[in-house]
């Protein structure tokens, strides 16, 4: 399986094939306003990924932190997963949080996974099975991690990217969250968006829950004056963030990185020298 996206009727012509690991990465709550109507349903046999409980580092300010190496190794573990896993991921909002955990295995080398395109609604509305959710025997795995350090950007990198130029950053907030003419979600913290970053609404990628095709994607990243310089993705906390890198990834070559850190980090440490810009 070498692409980043696939579909309802591949997972249900592969769903037990041996090896296959299926993640159901439904948030508990989200700020988007976004609801399902499947909060209580999985795909038969799915394992529960929690980013919020297990997969975001517990002593990090922010709130979406990627886990230490060592740390995401042990929590993939725990969900009884192998490198020679073939992994589905998907949520029950469509595409939402999914990439999010797509992109974080991504980062600790894990190649081989992939997110269900229009996630749980799709997957029931084309008349596909789904249970309760209740409790799993997992045998822990082995699975090792090796981190890639580029896929990965910290505040002083977006701080020399703002002198540099190198590479465009990508927010994935609304317009008015990044224009500062609407508020942000996250109590006391300020709108507004990071000197010389681009806006690109992470809903904007999607149609009806579904991943845009790679030709309209590509059309709307040339909206944007996209060329050929690095990427920088960049939202709230990190998490729409991943949407609009998976859609870079399936329409774009270009270099590709997410600021972990996002706008919470940025609008509660900018320097007084980024200020003044």
């Amino acid at each position: 399986m070498n692409k980043s996206l696939v579909s309802c009727r591949w997972l249900k012509e592969h769903i037990n094939d041996d090896g296959l690991i299926i993640l159901d990465a439904s948030p508990k709550s989200n700020l988007s306003g976004l609801e399902s109507e499947f909060a209580e349903k999985r795909i038969k046999g799915a394992r529960s990924i929690d980013i919020k409980a297990n997969f975001s580092a517990k002593d990090s300010e922010m709130p979406n932190t990627l886990l230490s190496t060592e740390s995401f190794q042990e929590a993939v573990r725990a969900l009884g997963i192998n490198n020679e896993h073939t992994i589905v991921v998907y949520d029950n909002l469509g595409i939402y949080t999914s990439p999010r955990v797509w992109w974080m295995f991504k980062a600790m080398g894990h190649e081989n996974i992939a997110v269900l395109d229009g996630g749980l609604p799709l997957w029931v509305n084309e008349g596909n099975q789904i249970e309760d959710i209740s409790e799993l025997e997992i045998t822990k795995g082995n699975f090792t991690a090796a981190f890639d350090k580029n896929m990965v950007k910290h505040m002083s990198d977006v701080v020399e990217n703002v002198f540099s130029k190198n590479a465009l950053v990508l927010d994935a907030r609304s317009k008015g969250r990044f224009d500062g003419t609407a508020p942000e979600p996250r109590q006391s913290l300020i709108s507004g968006h990071i000197p010389n970053s681009k806006n690109l609404p992470f809903k904007n990628v999607l149609d009806d829950g579904k991943m845009k095709s790679s030709s309209e994607l590509k059309s709307l990243f040339e909206t944007k004056g996209i060329g050929s310089e690095p990427l920088i993705f960049s939202c709230g906390s990190g998490l729409t963030a991943c949407i609009t890198y998976l859609a870079a990834d399936i329409a774009l070559e270009n270099e590709k990185a997410v600021y972990d850190g996002s706008w919470t980090e940025w609008a509660q440490k900018q320097t007084d020298l980024i200020e003044q810009l």
